[in-house]
């Protein structure tokens, strides 16, 4: 097996980008209780704190704290793949098939990480997160996407609701998108 280099800091914070193998399908927003309970599952099983987030059609981005003392977002990332992965397959609600290695072909088995390193890091990744839905042409407002912690911002006063509504932010860059 490759063995990756990643960072790994005990209590660090992540921003991830996690891609579904078929770029044209909508699993993660059509099944959207189905993942909101694999990530429920996970963090009562290894707790993590998310900071950050958007699910869009067949991607997503977070941003992960981990508590002190653990530095194993692999094996969170793992569980939650698996989790939703199972619910799919129990539901027969997409037709999922196993490849040679016995692995159904729903996630792409890699993932984009990077660690926050500071307080404009981190910023930088929460408005690149809260801005997605617009860059990739689901909405023309970022407060119309539903699947997003910008949601969670606005009702705690962290940033206003017309946010990302015009061109400010159109020159954001991809971090692993």
């Amino acid at each position: 097996m490759v063995n990756y280099r990643r960072s790994r800091i005990q209590g660090g914070t992540y921003f991830f980008t996690v891609n579904l193998c078929d770029r044209t399908s909508n699993h993660l927003v059509t099944h959207i209780n189905h993942l909101r309970r694999a990530f429920r599952t996970v963090q009562k099983q290894r707790p993590f704190e998310i900071v950050a987030s958007v699910i869009l059609p067949e991607h997503l981005h977070m941003i992960m704290t981990l508590p002190d003392e653990d530095c194993d977002y692999p094996e969170r990332w793992k569980a939650i793949k698996s989790q939703f992965t199972r619910a799919l397959v129990l539901d027969n609600i997409v037709g999922l098939t196993k490849n040679k290695k016995g692995e159904y072909n729903l996630w792409q088995r890699r993932y984009w990480e990077h660690q926050i390193r500071d307080e404009v890091d981190l910023q930088h990744h929460v408005d690149y997160i809260h801005y997605n839905p617009v860059k990739h042409g689901h909405v023309r407002q970022v407060v119309k996407w539903p699947y997003s912690s910008f949601h969670r911002y606005v009702k705690s006063g962290l940033i206003e609701s017309n946010w990302g509504g015009d061109d400010r932010m159109n020159g954001v860059s991809g971090y692993g998108e």
